[in-house]
């Protein structure tokens, strides 16, 4: 595929996934900090219900899980040729040999990114560069924790697949070095984060560095995947006991 088609095919993924996410992401940034509250005082919510009615939320909210997967589809099948296997070329395979390995990385990457992650958001919190999260939704369900779970899998696979395993693969193509590959994916990690606020913003690219490092030395995005799942269930189905032990960190401040 020549250069241009690349840059094409590049720029169209990126405008039906986590480049428009990027967009918005810096339109709600620039709002917030025209606004007339400070930004340590407004919030921002994740996973929300969708309608009143359960039974439609519920439709709605799987239905968000399952069609939010289609650009991880799509970018599987432009990487896809004949006598080739895309989920082994970027290690998205589930191999039985590597299970214990990709695991014992991801627990490796929660330790080294998820815990100092919270820390870095609670700082922010506090400076009032970031705007209170709220990762759940205040009426929870019999099936409000599964859909959580299916929310980080999402989130872990859209990201991981995407912003690690496709770009990295199309840019090596284009010639780009490592280092020019790694800062430019973590710099738009960070920004479909800045609807969050500052703080969030430096914590995913230092988070994109970290995880682009790792998959430059490992060669598979599952590690990435599941240390990210396992991040974002953490921050999802822990936020009202985080909300009810820290309420200044976690609320919404006047």
């Amino acid at each position: 595929m020549d250069r241009g088609r690349l840059w094409v095919e590049i720029g169209i993924v990126l405008a039906l996934s986590l480049g428009a996410s990027a967009l918005y992401s810096i339109l709600s940034l620039i709002a917030s900090l025209t606004a007339e509250k400070p930004l340590g005082s407004q919030s921002t919510g994740l996973n929300q219900a969708t309608s009143t009615r359960e039974w439609l939320d519920f439709a709605n909210q799987f239905l968000g899980f399952a069609l939010g997967l289609a650009p991880v589809a799509l970018v599987l099948y432009l990487l896809w040729r004949p006598r080739t296997n895309p989920f082994s070329e970027l290690g998205l395979d589930i191999r039985p040999s590597l299970i214990g390995r990709d695991a014992g990385r991801a627990l490796f990457l929660v330790a080294v990114i998820g815990i100092p992650g919270i820390g870095l958001y609670a700082i922010g919190r506090l400076l009032g560069i970031t705007v209170a999260v709220q990762a759940a939704p205040q009426d929870q369900y019999w099936w409000t924790i599964p859909m959580l779970i299916l929310a980080a899998l999402k989130a872990g696979l859209l990201e991981e697949v995407i912003v690690i395993g496709y770009l990295y693969k199309r840019l090596d193509q284009l010639g780009w070095g490592t280092w020019k590959i790694i800062i430019a994916s973590a710099l738009l990690r960070g920004s479909y984060h800045l609807y969050q606020g500052i703080g969030p913003f430096f914590g995913n690219v230092v988070m994109g560095v970290v995880f682009g490092w790792c998959y430059r030395r490992w060669g598979r995005v599952m590690p990435l995947v599941l240390a990210h799942t396992l991040i974002d269930i953490i921050s999802f189905v822990g936020f009202p006991l985080a909300l009810a032990w820290w309420p200044g960190v976690f609320g919404v401040t006047k």
